[in-house]
């Protein structure tokens, strides 16, 4: 059964896995088999669920309310995110303004078919709203009952610690922070990570087998298997293309027998790496069927010796992106 950790300096535990059904629920798989791949991470012991209102604008949340209903409520730690558009896109609706935050949320309770989600994250920084209305706004939703915790994701080391200083100030627990991390993509551990310890935040890491990267599947010089999120126009080969390149395919080839002298798979090296950060919480993890979940699962509570550590970034060398500054450009624009 999967482990639990608790989330940042909080008193909340949650499962180091937590199911995420970016790019899944409500676009890649039907309803019947997302309610399998959740009914799969639920038998693993996985109790910790991560969405957005933006995914599949809006229908993920619909969808994982709509499996998770029957399920004992105060067992579950669901969380959301806020910031991108959805709906018809109108002028507010989109970022971190009291406006879109407090409308937003009562659409993610409808959705998810809850009176509270546990962590309410904000998926961007705002530049264009100050800092403060949107903290205010948190804080509101967390006395209002509508979330316990307040959280952010791809936030850089200088915007989590003003957002720290805020929520101290208003007497609101601020616990997470929710990166993207792996192997292949550290930018935040020489910034974000010292910041968030420092501000009693952890990490929920998402992409830690970087879109499939890490598998082994995608071979150098062959063309993507048929049906993988390298072949996906909806957005997956989008995102997964900074890693389609054969000196990162070759590298990752590397890491087999390292995986094999610990007898795990590909993917869960990969996932089992994340979680020795001390400083992660949980490691994100997406499914399109429920074999996926359950061979995942198998990472949880795997410790990887430091001298393998060591093998994993020989095998690696200088094709993993270490610059900070890589989280400043996963930022939204200011736009006034």
């Amino acid at each position: 059964m999967v482990n639990y950790r608790y989330l940042g300096n909080s008193g909340m535990k949650i499962t180091e896995l937590v199911y995420g059904n970016w790019l899944t629920h409500g676009s890649q798989v039907e309803n019947e088999q997302a309610a399998a791949c959740v009914k799969a991470a639920l038998d693993v012991g996985i109790t910790s669920f991560d969405t957005a209102d933006v995914y599949a604008n809006t229908a993920a949340e619909t969808v994982l309310g709509d499996i998770l209903a029957g399920e004992h409520r105060e067992s579950l730690e669901i969380f959301t995110k806020v910031y991108w558009p959805t709906g018809p896109k109108g002028a507010n609706d989109m970022g971190l303004s009291r406006k879109h935050i407090l409308e937003s949320i009562n659409g993610s309770l409808t959705r998810l078919k809850t009176d509270y989600v546990d962590v309410y994250q904000a998926h961007r920084f705002d530049h264009d709203t100050p800092l403060e209305e949107t903290m205010i706004a948190f804080a509101d939703v967390v006395r209002a009952g509508k979330a316990h915790y307040i959280g952010v994701s791809e936030w850089t080391a200088d915007q989590i610690r003003a957002g720290a200083a805020l929520a101290k100030d208003l007497n609101i627990q601020f616990i997470s922070s929710q990166p993207q991390y792996s192997m292949l993509w550290r930018v935040i551990e020489d910034e974000v990570v010292p910041a968030s310890v420092e501000a009693g935040l952890g990490q929920i890491v998402w992409s830690p087998v970087a879109q499939g990267v890490l598998t082994g599947k995608y071979k150098p010089g062959q063309e993507p298997p048929a049906g993988s999120r390298a072949t996906d126009e909806k957005g997956g080969a989008n995102m997964i293309a900074r890693f389609m390149n054969d000196d990162v395919l070759t590298r990752v080839q590397n890491l087999q027998p390292i995986a094999d002298e610990l007898g795990l798979t590909m993917a869960q090296l990969a996932i089992a790496w994340v979680l020795q950060n001390s400083n992660v919480s949980a490691a994100i993890i997406g499914a399109s069927r429920p074999e996926q979940v359950t061979d995942n699962a198998k990472a949880s509570g795997v410790e990887i010796p430091a001298e393998l550590m060591a093998k994993i970034d020989d095998a690696l060398g200088d094709i993993v992106e270490r610059d900070p500054h890589k989280t400043v450009e996963t930022n939204p624009k200011p736009g006034r």
